[in-house]
């Protein structure tokens, strides 16, 4: 078994590379040089007998091999880290790493951590936030919560909570001008998302309305901003439920108009096929879907 395995040196760098993609940035995160990141791939495809990558004027990329390679291995990662990991953690206590959107880190998932907490005290969460694709995550992770479903080679996922629209707003705006049908939304002002450019016009088209011309929009480069600017009463944003519940719940916001809830891509849980089988990872993921 052992004389079957690869220059592990080699491995890493082409694990680094092939992730990044960039020789370059590789090597600034094993801290070597360029051109020892590719003597140590060129080694390893010599030794595979295999081209992983393709070079061009000074630029290269993965070959469908080199991609096929990358997500088998980094299964193997996985497993070190993970074992690593449990190994250099104190007593009984399991560390996970979550990846999720801010938005719904932010208005779904933290309010909701406190149960979680008391069911796993053994179980610390470390919560990071990010928009990228999976694969353009520059730290690693044990779950990751994305828009989905989706093609995600390596990794295992399942939806866990279903997203419809919308127009939610402060009580206080509706003293002035009521809203009893989608052309009334012409007297107020609209708040957009850069994150969710689409999401007005086709709640628009579907309401019968899709020429619609608001009295004013203001335009925010993320989600989590137009909500919280339509919390704070500054205009309508388009809403997903029930991300949103608490705050309809609690009276802060209200859905004027009850349809068209339009539904858009729901959410999913992403696991590492190797941690599949760790009781930590697997006791997150069924509270997710038990929420």
């Amino acid at each position: 078994m052992q004389q079957s395995l690869p220059p592990l040196n080699s491995l890493r760098a082409f694990e680094a590379a092939a992730r990044l993609n960039s020789f370059t940035m590789a090597a600034a995160e094993l801290c070597v040089t360029h051109g020892a990141i590719s003597k140590q791939i060129r080694q390893l495809e010599e030794w595979l007998g295999l081209r992983l990558f393709e070079r061009s004027g000074g630029r290269v990329q993965l070959t469908e091999t080199g991609w096929r390679y990358l997500v088998q291995i980094q299964d193997g990662f996985d497993i070190i880290t993970n074992a690593t990991l449990q190994l250099r953690e104190p007593s009984s206590q399991r560390r996970l790493i979550l990846n999720s959107t801010p938005t719904l880190a932010m208005r779904w998932l933290l309010p909701r951590l406190a149960h979680f907490q008391h069911d796993y005290p053994d179980i610390e969460l470390r919560i990071t936030t990010s928009d990228r694709d999976i694969s353009r995550l520059e730290t690693p992770f044990d779950i990751a919560i994305r828009r989905g479903p989706g093609d995600w080679p390596g990794y295992i996922s399942r939806p866990f909570l279903e997203e419809r629209e919308l127009p939610l707003c402060h009580p206080k705006l509706l003293e002035k001008h009521a809203i009893q049908k989608a052309e009334d939304l012409a007297q107020h002002t609209l708040l957009m998302a850069d994150t969710r450019p689409t999401a007005w016009q086709r709640w628009l088209t579907l309401a019968g309305v899709p020429d619609l011309k608001p009295r004013a929009s203001q335009q925010f480069d993320h989600f989590y901003l137009a909500l919280q600017a339509a919390i704070d009463g500054l205009g309508i944003a388009l809403g997903p439920l029930p991300m949103m519940q608490h705050e309809l719940d609690a009276g802060t916001l209200i859905a004027p108009l009850p349809f068209p809830a339009v539904p858009v891509r729901g959410y999913c849980w992403i696991v590492p096929r190797s941690l599949m089988n760790d009781p930590a990872t697997t006791a997150f993921c069924n509270w997710l879907e038990s929420q």
